[in-house]
Order: C-alpha cells, then structure tokens, then sequence
C-alpha cells in the first residue's frame, strides 16, 4: 500500500478532481484537506505507523490553500483556538 502511495506521490502535480468540491470557489477542499491532513497525522501518530500516506492531504492543501490561511491555523492550533476538529 505504501508503494501505491508513494507512486501516486510521484506523478502528483496539483490538486486533483475532488467530486465533493464540484465547484470553481475550492475554499471548502482546502479546509477539508487541511483537516484531513491533521487528522491523518494525529491517526498515524498514535498507531506508532508510518505517516507516508498523509503527505498526499498534504501536497492536496498545500496546492490549493493561500499560504496565509495555513500560517494562521497553524498558529491556532498551537494556542488551542483552531475552530476544526481534529
């Protein structure tokens, strides 16, 4: 399985075709992939297993999210204010 991710992981160039988001506006994949990407983070952790998988959330946000956005929640996770469950 974790070569099939890492595979994918090879040939990822932006954010693909998410069918939840059929929109232009991409504001809610962003929050989603933001969260996913936490929560995947979180799972892995506290399994004690690799975290390989969670860096497709990862490339996903990061393509789509304006940095800014990232930087302050970010900050407000880490001051415990973050609106999003985690």
């Amino acid at each position: 399985m974790a070569e099939d991710i890492r595979a994918k992981l090879g040939r990822y160039k932006t954010a693909p075709f998410d069918s939840r988001f059929p929109n232009q506006n991409q504001t809610r994949n962003c929050w989603q992939n933001y969260l996913d990407f936490q929560r995947c983070q979180r799972a892995m952790a506290a399994r004690g297993a690799d975290v390989t998988p969670c860096q497709w959330y990862f490339r996903v946000y990061k393509s789509l999210c304006p940095t800014s956005w990232v930087t302050a929640w970010d900050e407000a996770r880490e001051e415990g204010t973050f609106p999003g469950k985690i």
